[in-house]
Order: structure tokens, then sequence, then C-alpha cells
């Protein structure tokens, strides 16, 4: 797979713009009512990392990550900082933050996932990038331990209990962690001036989400 496990600057992805995008078919009838229709079933995540570059050094670390990655060639991890917690930003993770699922003396496996929203049509999200050493995992309440109880794979977000450690049948199981959304540059031309660090305009340094 053309990925490589590396974070982008997280000084300069701090300062950049952006977020989820869906796709909406929407056919207006003759009546005036709408018919709509998700193309999409998982939302994809746009960002500008050029709206973090404060400096010449910036510029430069942009510009060696490019070439490392050869342009739109290898993906790498994003930190979205308005959302890289399986809660809010400002808020403690914890062991109990998100239902995995319910065990049934025989899956040992589970993926991670963060939810969306509660009362209407909460949207899962499958998390494939977790954050090494973040990852905390509970069964029925009760914290398990990692390479005693179960293991992370933090290529794919797969949580996997180790013989002898299977959740029971109706066990919940639940997690808390911090992970970085899958990316790609957007673009294999950066065009960037050192004007835009002393006339103050942004340089354009477009970054999309990947399934991987």
């Amino acid at each position: 797979m053309n990925f490589h496990d590396v974070r982008f600057p997280t000084a300069i992805s701090r300062g950049a713009t952006g977020g989820p995008e869906r796709r909406t078919d929407i056919v207006v009838l003759g009546s005036g009512h709408e018919e709509r229709n998700a193309r999409w079933a998982d939302a994809r995540r746009n960002y500008n990392a050029g709206y973090g570059v404060r400096s010449v050094d910036d510029l430069h670390a942009i510009i060696a990550f490019f070439e490392e990655r050869r342009g739109q060639l290898y993906g790498f991890r994003w930190k979205d900082h308005a959302d890289y917690k399986s809660v809010s930003p400002g808020a403690p993770v914890s062991a109990s933050d998100q239902l995995l699922g319910i065990g049934d003396d025989t899956r040992a496996a589970f993926q991670l996932v963060k939810s969306y929203g509660v009362d209407f049509a909460p949207y899962r999200r499958d998390i494939r990038k977790p954050v090494e050493g973040t990852v905390t995992i509970a069964v029925d309440g009760v914290v398990q331990l990692i390479g005693q109880d179960f293991n992370i794979d933090l290529d794919t977000g797969i949580v996997t209990f180790l013989s002898g450690h299977v959740p029971s049948t109706g066990a919940s199981v639940t997690a808390g962690f911090e992970f970085d959304t899958p990316v790609r540059f957007a673009t294999d031309h950066l065009d960037i001036s050192l004007d835009c660090i002393t006339h103050g305009s942004i340089p354009a340094v477009p970054v999309t989400e990947i399934r991987v």
C-alpha cells in the first residue's frame, strides 16, 4: 500500500482549515418538494495546510514533506485538531468513550469506531489510524491490559483479544483513543512563494482523506 506511517507536522496542521465533505443528489420536483439521496456512505475530509504556514521554516518543512511523499503518491497521517479523539478535543479520553460491540464468547476482533450524533441517525466512523499509546479498552467497564488481554493493530485500528480473554456473551466492549486521519496531498504541484510570508497571502497546500 502506498502509505507512509508518518504524521504531517502538527504545528502546521494546527492552523489548517477544512473538515468533512459529503455528496448529496437533490432533485426538486414539480410540486416544490425535494428528493435527496446520499452518494457517499462515508464523509471525506479535505484540508488546506497552507493556512498553518507562519514562517519560511514552515514552508521548507512542507516542501520536504511533499517531496518525500512524492506529491500525491504516498499517503500519510494527519492530525485534525478539531476531531482527533474518541471524545471532544477538550475532554479526557476514557475506556468507556465509544461502544465497539457486544461480546458473544467467540468474537475476538473489534474495529475501533467513533459515533457522531445520538438521537436521529448516528454515524459510525471506522477509525483506521489510532495513535500509539493512547488506546484504552474496557469490557463491561473493566479496563483491559494491552499485551495481556488484547493487542491493537495501528495500521487498521482493529482490537484483537488474546486467547482466554475473548469477551463473554452480552459483554459490552468500549474504547477510548486518539487517532489520525489518513490523507494524501491533493496536488502534484506546490505553488509556493516567500511572498506568502512577507505579504500575508496563503499558499494552497490541499490535502484529502483516503481510504485505507
